[in-house]
């Protein structure tokens, strides 16, 4: 399933690319030495494009639809074996495909047990929502694409069985004009980062994926009392009196 709307394929496609890119790394910074295993995927061109030196994970691949991946595929359909995976990690991905959910069930199918993943995108409720409803920005990066809300996402999460591990919100800023004066972040964005800071134009989300046991543990209030015989009276059993 090919995806018809303009997405990016480097930072420098989205405004303020390399200022995200930057914080972005250093949210994700923090997980990377508690992740183990053998296999960390990078799902679309911008994921590919993350900096994971630090992970503990030595083989990292990317994928996507495109040249210079290790995986050139469709990330609905991800040529890859189940639970072969220990994390994945997806940078402003279902922001621009047709059928996000699908994207999260490959994930999913193809994640081990207790294995991570890292998703990026744009909040919706953010001043970087005021693109969407400018006319001069909604056929431009970022707004061409679907911002949605990260309660869905989670909500997404949540019917594959994904405990929520973090939830994050960066750049409290409508990616419209100049970032910051002289190195110095405006008021207004302080304001918003300290007393509304789930407003954020890109939140991260770190998800784990649960292991349900194969043996189903009995219920304590539903162990049937044991069966016990009924003691014998003295009546039948001891001597009787004699007459």
């Amino acid at each position: 399933m090919a995806s018809s709307r303009l997405t990016p394929q480097h930072w420098d496609d989205l405004p303020f690319g390399e200022v995200l890119q930057a914080e972005i790394e250093t949210t994700l910074a923090p997980w990377w030495p508690r992740i183990f295993g053998y296999h960390l995927l990078k799902v679309g061109c911008l994921s590919s494009q993350i900096n994971s030196l630090q992970c503990s994970i030595n083989r990292h691949f990317s994928l996507f639809d495109g040249e210079g991946s290790n995986i050139q595929a469709d990330p609905h359909y991800l040529p890859l074996q189940q639970n072969s995976i220990d994390a994945v990690v997806s940078c402003f991905l279902l922001d621009f495909e047709q059928d996000p959910y699908q994207i999260l069930r490959e994930f999913d199918r193809v994640l081990i047990n207790s294995g991570y993943v890292f998703i990026v995108g744009f909040n919706p409720i953010s001043p970087a929502f005021v693109g969407k409803i400018l006319p001069k920005y909604q056929g431009k990066l970022p707004w061409s694409g679907q911002f949605f809300m990260p309660s869905r996402v989670k909500d997404w999460l949540g019917l594959l069985g994904y405990q929520v591990l973090a939830d994050e919100r960066l750049m409290h800023h409508s990616l419209l004009g100049p970032v910051s004066r002289n190195n110095q972040t405006p008021w207004w964005q302080k304001i918003l980062a300290n007393w509304l800071p789930s407003t954020g134009s890109v939140y991260v989300i770190v998800a784990r994926k649960m292991t349900v046991p194969l043996t189903p543990v009995k219920d304590k209030t539903k162990v049937s009392a044991p069966n016990w015989s009924t003691a014998p009276s003295a009546g039948r059993t001891g001597l009787s009196k004699s007459k």
